[in-house]
């Protein structure tokens, strides 16, 4: 399931690399298992005289759902903050549901208007799909309502959210 294959090289011209004190492989292996078509693809380790101990993970580099990202075991200098967080688009309720209820376990945080916080501290944005036409509606007063009511919501509810954006 893991390669330490020292060819694979990121596909992607830009991405993400989450920093975490010494998580790295743990959260990569937790982040891989939330999505479809995604895995491991490189673990790189620390070299003798580097930063790290020698032999310890130094990066993951996987995919989640085709998107690549990196995790980093830099050690305790920097810390996650919401300025920056993860969107997880969901096709429907119950894979929004799911989603989140999965990103709480082991001491996750909710915030507020579908963000939360993950055992690792990185933030996320659980957004239901459907909710953005929704948003860019040209009835500007049907998307209000909606808005409205996502600002009252710690998990968004797409049924609630339709309903507000309907109701006149």
């Amino acid at each position: 399931m893991t390669s330490q294959n020292a060819s694979t090289l990121p596909q992607q011209a830009v991405s993400t690399c989450l920093w975490f004190d010494q998580q790295a492989l743990e959260a990569a292996n937790f982040y891989v298992s939330l999505f479809p078509n995604s895995r491991i693809l490189d673990i790189k380790y620390f070299l003798e005289g580097g930063p790290g101990v020698a032999g310890s993970v130094m990066t993951v580099l996987f995919s989640l759902n085709g998107s690549e990202y990196m995790t980093l075991n830099g050690g305790p200098h920097f810390s996650f903050s919401p300025a920056t967080s993860l969107v997880a688009y969901c096709d429907s309720q119950p894979e929004l549901d799911q989603l989140w209820q999965k990103l709480l376990e082991d001491g996750g945080k909710e915030s507020h208007c579908g963000w939360l916080t993950d055992r690792f501290g990185v933030t996320w944005q659980v957004v239901p799909r459907a909710m953005l036409p929704l948003m860019s509606s040209n009835d500007q007063a049907a998307a209000q309502r909606m808005i409205a009511a996502m600002l009252k919501m710690v998990k968004l509810d797409m049924n609630v959210l339709q309903k507000a954006y309907d109701d006149r």
